[in-house]
């Protein structure tokens, strides 16, 4: 049986080793992450997750799992919002997860934390899970998103939402061409700087130019099951948030 095919940033590779190598670029990153995203965006990553976390709107008693999670930012968000309410983080590269727990958040919310290596395509939890699934930068680095979308919408219960925050397109041709120039030149040169790893940043910045653009993933995440689904720009479309539920 051939392997099928995918792309890792502009290069083609078979999808089977995909998430291998992702792995290796997170588990590569993972000490200076927080610090990389920062000098990025120039902390703008930070007012996204917030504006996320406004239209998301928190509740007590709610269930959360956020995939791709990283070393926490957003489940931190949640539950210092949500207040008694609970964080599933899961990430498929544990030096990930590792970095989140040394957080002075992670030790304040312990008993409302889990941390769970896992695969956004076949997640180790059961159907109707959780009242909400957030995946934040995450899911342009699934091997196949369309069945990551599928796998969230098995885990949510009836009345359950998801919220994808991801770069995205800018609308403007002549602004596109000037953020892709800041992209291209400068970020693999922070990410050589700042965590000695340019060609993690590379791929990054390549994998967002190959990601769907807002109307074609929103198509993506109806096809899923979701309704009621939207999206808003963030900072003119570098990035955007899609919301979904499952009624």
């Amino acid at each position: 049986m051939v392997d099928k095919t995918t792309h890792f940033g502009f290069q083609t590779v078979p999808e089977s080793e995909k998430a291998g190598r992702v792995q290796g670029i997170f588990g590569s990153v993972a000490s200076k992450y927080d610090v990389m995203n920062d000098a990025m965006s120039l902390g703008i990553h930070r007012i996204w997750k917030d504006a996320m976390m406004d239209w998301l709107a928190p509740r007590s008693g709610q269930r959360l799992l956020d995939v791709a999670g990283g070393t926490g930012d957003v489940s931190f968000r949640f539950l210092a919002r949500a207040g008694a309410a609970e964080a599933v983080v899961c990430d498929l590269t544990e030096p990930m997860l590792i970095e989140g727990r040394k957080r002075a958040e992670a030790a304040q919310m312990a008993e409302q934390l889990s941390w769970v290596v896992g695969d956004a395509m076949a997640l180790p939890f059961p159907d109707n899970s959780f009242d909400v699934y957030t995946i934040s930068f995450g899911i342009r680095n699934v091997t196949r998103p369309q069945e990551a979308l599928t796998e969230a919408y098995r885990v949510l219960k009836p009345g359950g939402r998801l919220m994808v925050l991801e770069f995205s397109q800018i609308p403007n041709e002549m602004m596109q061409k000037v953020y892709d120039l800041y992209s291209f030149n400068i970020i693999p040169q922070l990410g050589q700087a700042i965590a000695g790893d340019k060609d993690s940043y590379q791929y990054l910045v390549e994998s967002i130019r190959r990601f769907p653009d807002q109307e074609t993933f929103l198509e993506m995440i109806k096809g899923a099951g979701f309704e009621n689904t939207r999206y808003r720009n963030l900072s003119l479309g570098i990035a955007a948030l899609h919301s979904g539920w499952k009624i």
